[in-house]
């Protein structure tokens, strides 16, 4: 029960770091198309709040439900001379904005921070308190 709260601030720091690695996958992939000429579509994290049960104290954790594809459409760029172009002369472009995601990797970054401040607060007030006891 006395380590609760670490659980908690851990349980956040893992899903901020899946969310980094979900956005860093994105603007890697800013420009790619696959092997049918079809770009690549932005993938978005979804989060869930889990009641853990187990103890005395009920506590919320959060964790990752899934990741969903991102369902907005693909940019367009006129360029006849890509072979990739449909019959207009437009080309289809992956739905990835690299400024929304480098906002959304510092936004997660941050979020990671406050996890880990928690975290190391938590932990040393379980360690204060453990010297009031000893002594």
């Amino acid at each position: 029960m006395i380590f609760k709260g670490l659980g908690i601030s851990l349980t956040g720091m893992l899903v901020q770091r899946i969310r980094m690695d979900v956005a860093s996958s994105n603007l890697s992939n800013a420009n790619s198309t696959d092997e049918n000429g079809n770009p690549y579509r932005r993938k978005i994290p979804v989060f869930e709040a889990v009641l853990d049960n187990s103890g005395d104290v009920p506590v919320y954790r959060v964790k990752i439900k899934k990741i969903v594809e991102d369902p907005s459409p693909f940019r367009m760029k006129f360029d006849p001379s890509n072979p990739l172009a449909d019959k207009n002369g437009y080309v289809r472009l992956p739905n990835v904005d690299p400024v929304k995601e480098m906002v959304d990797m510092i936004s997660a970054v941050r979020s990671y921070e406050a996890n880990l401040t928690a975290f190391n607060t938590y932990k040393n007030s379980i360690l204060n308190a453990l010297e009031i006891l000893r002594a």
